[in-house]
């Protein structure tokens, strides 16, 4: 990062300048992958928004005379087991695995970025304990104790929220303690600790702004992982209560129906494979623009 965008820094907020903003934009709009996933999600993300209004039929609604129907043109994509329309399920389970993701990753991006600043920048006692925990937290696979954390709470859409931050939270921690202990050795750190500035004046205006970028790219690619951990904790029977459509609960429903109504699982595990691709297209084309170490990647 040269001088000239240092001094931007200095002298603006945490936002990056308008500039870096534009030349971000064009970047991406000269990447047909990215505006291709911009495009998709988008998509996903207004089905979410109105999924109750072009919902065809009511998710919950039971019909045991019409259930494991094929595809038709009463039923776009079928129905289950218990005569739910399989299109309804799926656009309301939009909504639902979005507003989870969100909210986990931004829990989890707070509570992160919080402890890796305080962690790299303070060092000695501080940088030791956070970093004995992130590690404690980061030995476990994320799944087996997000399953020990709902086996504790319970299921419900707030308890799967929290339990999946406290997996998440640690990999925000570490990457943000490394980016400032890089950060903080730059001189425009070092004038401004000589200037009298405070540590929370110098996190706010001079370390996160620096650090966006991988913040940026990390949060973009975790939206898919957080978004597989749902399905599969809804998979296993202990995310979600039984009258919320996920579209992992609905790949584990449909499983008993896989020689005689395969749809059931094809589709809700078409809508997961690609809101994960979508995300990791997204966060790869991030890094390639963002990551000055990356061929025509700096915009810096």
């Amino acid at each position: 990062m040269d001088n000239a965008f240092a001094d931007r820094l200095r002298k603006k907020s945490f936002l990056l300048p308008k500039a870096y903003g534009n030349e971000f934009v064009k970047r991406v709009f000269q990447r047909k992958d990215m505006l291709f996933s911009l495009a998709a999600l988008l998509l996903f993300i207004g089905i979410a928004l109105f999924a109750p209004l072009i919902s065809p039929y009511d998710p919950n609604a039971i019909d045991l005379k019409n259930k494991n129907l094929n595809p038709s043109e009463e039923h776009l994509l079928g129905t289950d087991y218990l005569g739910r329309d399989l299109l309804s399920r799926i656009l309301i389970g939009a909504r639902t695995s979005l507003f989870i993701a969100s909210g986990v990753v931004f829990i989890s991006l707070f509570l992160g970025t919080a402890a890796g600043c305080a962690a790299g920048y303070y060092g000695g006692l501080v940088d030791e304990s956070v970093s004995r925990v992130i590690d404690i937290f980061l030995s476990f696979p994320g799944v087996i104790f997000a399953l020990a954390v709902m086996g504790v709470l319970g299921s419900g859409v707030f308890n799967l929220m929290l339990a999946l931050s406290i997996v998440h939270w640690a990999k925000y921690a570490r990457m943000m303690r490394g980016q400032v202990l890089s950060i903080k050795k730059q001189e425009f750190i070092l004038s401004a600790i000589t200037g009298g500035a405070g540590d929370f004046y110098i996190i706010r205006k001079h370390i996160v702004p620096n650090a966006i970028a991988t913040l940026l790219v990390i949060t973009t690619i975790d939206f898919g992982h957080v978004i597989l951990s749902i399905a599969t904790l809804s998979f296993l029977g202990i995310g979600l209560p039984a009258d919320v459509p996920e579209w992992g609960a609905m790949l584990s429903a449909g499983k008993e129906f896989m020689r005689t109504a395969p749809y059931q699982t094809i589709f809700p595990g078409l809508a997961i494979t690609l809101i994960v691709v979508i995300f990791s297209i997204l966060g790869d084309g991030m890094r390639d623009i963002l990551d000055p170490n990356h061929e025509g990647g700096e915009i810096y």
